[in-house]
């Protein structure tokens, strides 16, 4: 994912730093029930579509961009499924992040999905049976979409 020119200034005043940042994904079904997926150009692996929000954009707007923008499928958010904190990240550049994750369920409106920027290998829909091999960050969240529950989120720890 290249990294947006907001994240570019905010290192060049700190270097490689931890930053905390938000984050949004999406859990995107069409009228087949089927998930859309992108094979992401810089690890090669099936994910759901993720991305960072602009500054003061809203979450909700920002998942809307992310995949239309990768994948040229419009969508409209039905429910968050869950907000999480991932851990630390340091990317092959030495930079430092830690996401905070807001996870929405959405429903396919419109567009047909193709790769639509460079950060996408491939992107299709696949069948809940036939997912390709994913990471769990992706499962547990298509797994959570799939539920009806309230939104997830890990439970406080009493110290």
């Amino acid at each position: 994912m290249p990294t947006p020119d907001f994240i570019r200034d905010l290192r060049a005043s700190i270097g490689h730093q931890l930053l905390y940042l938000p984050g949004v994904s999406a859990v995107v079904f069409d009228d087949q029930d089927r998930v859309l997926l992108g094979r992401r150009a810089d690890n090669g692996r099936w994910t759901i579509i993720c991305g960072i929000p602009e500054p003061g954009e809203q979450p909700a707007t920002a998942v809307v961009r992310e995949v239309e923008e990768e994948t040229a499928v419009r969508c409209v958010p039905e429910r968050i499924v869950l907000v999480r904190t991932l851990a630390p990240v340091t990317y092959p550049n030495d930079d430092k992040c830690q996401f905070v994750d807001v996870c929405f369920r959405c429903r396919a409106v419109g567009g047909e999905a193709r790769v639509n920027d460079d950060e996408s290998l491939d992107v299709g829909w696949f069948p809940l049976d036939a997912l390709p091999e994913m990471e769990d960050f992706s499962l547990s969240r298509i797994k959570q979409a799939l539920e009806d529950g309230p939104t997830w989120f890990e439970p406080i720890v009493a110290e």
